[in-house]
Parts: structure tokens; C-alpha cells; sequence
């Protein structure tokens, strides 16, 4: 019993130096593999939006392609990307779009043109909410 007990203790001691190894080794793999990646760093914020108003009736892409626009090219003329798409949130299945907004961190208004753009989302089409998700990629064109 003595001798399993130091085999299985002598095994899962290997294995957590193993991890801790692998663990110490791999941040550097993926540096090095962000710094070969051409680009540079820009901003990434998508934006969820509702595709029903509360009374049932649809926002359709037409609807949605006027809103970005009206209210979206003119803050991010540069390019944007919307995509159709299908959600649920609070229980509830519907039609949805997504943004994708990409920009270089030197667009001083870029929080307050989304935050404007999501405000005026929610109040043309009745919303209770558009989600917001902010991150960093390497972009390159």
C-alpha cells in the first residue's frame, strides 16, 4: 500500500511540475505569436441590438440599415460591419443585429459616439437595452 501511495505521489508531483512548466513556458509562445502578427492594435466594440419593438412588431433590415445610416457612418465613417443574426435575452427568442465597429485608439469620441448611438437605438425603437462588448485585436488592411 506504502508503495502505491509513493507512486501515485511521485506521479502527481511530475504532473504539477509538468504544468508548471508548461504554465511558465506558453505566455512566451504567444507573445512571440502577437508580435509576428502584422497590424497594429485597434479597438473592437460590438453592439447587440434588439431586432422587436415591445408591441410585437419587427425592426426590420431595412430599418436597421437606415439607423446605421443615419446615426452610425457619420461618428464611424471610416467602415463598420452589421450582421443579421438570431438572440435570446430574459427568457425571450428574437431577430437581432450585431455591429462591429473597429478604430484606432487615437478616435478621442469613439466611447461617446457609441454610448450616443446606443442611447438613440433605445429610444427610436423602444428598447429596454443594447448590448455593448469592448475588446483589443491586431488589425491589418
Amino acid at each position: 500500500m506504502t508503495t502505491r501511495r509513493t507512486a501515485i505521489a511521485g506521479m502527481v508531483t511530475a504532473l504539477m511540475l509538468g504544468l508548471t512548466a508548461a504554465g511558465t513556458a506558453a505566455p512566451a509562445t504567444v507573445d512571440n505569436a502577437v508580435e509576428k502578427t502584422p497590424g497594429e492594435s485597434y479597438k473592437r466594440t460590438e453592439l447587440y441590438f434588439g431586432g422587436s419593438k415591445p408591441d410585437g412588431s419587427v425592426i426590420t433590415p431595412a430599418d436597421f440599415e437606415q439607423f446605421v445610416d443615419k446615426e452610425v457612418t457619420p461618428a464611424f465613417p471610416d467602415g463598420l460591419t452589421w450582421l443579421e443574426a438570431h438572440g435570446q435575452w430574459m427568457g425571450g427568442k428574437e431577430d437581432s443585429y450585431v455591429l462591429i465597429l473597429l478604430y484606432p485608439y487615437t478616435k478621442r469620441t469613439a466611447n461617446r459616439d457609441i454610448e450616443e448611438i446606443r442611447t438613440d437605438y433605445k429610444t427610436q425603437f423602444q428598447q429596454q437595452s443594447v448590448l455593448r462588448a469592448d475588446s483589443v485585436e491586431r488589425v491589418s488592411f
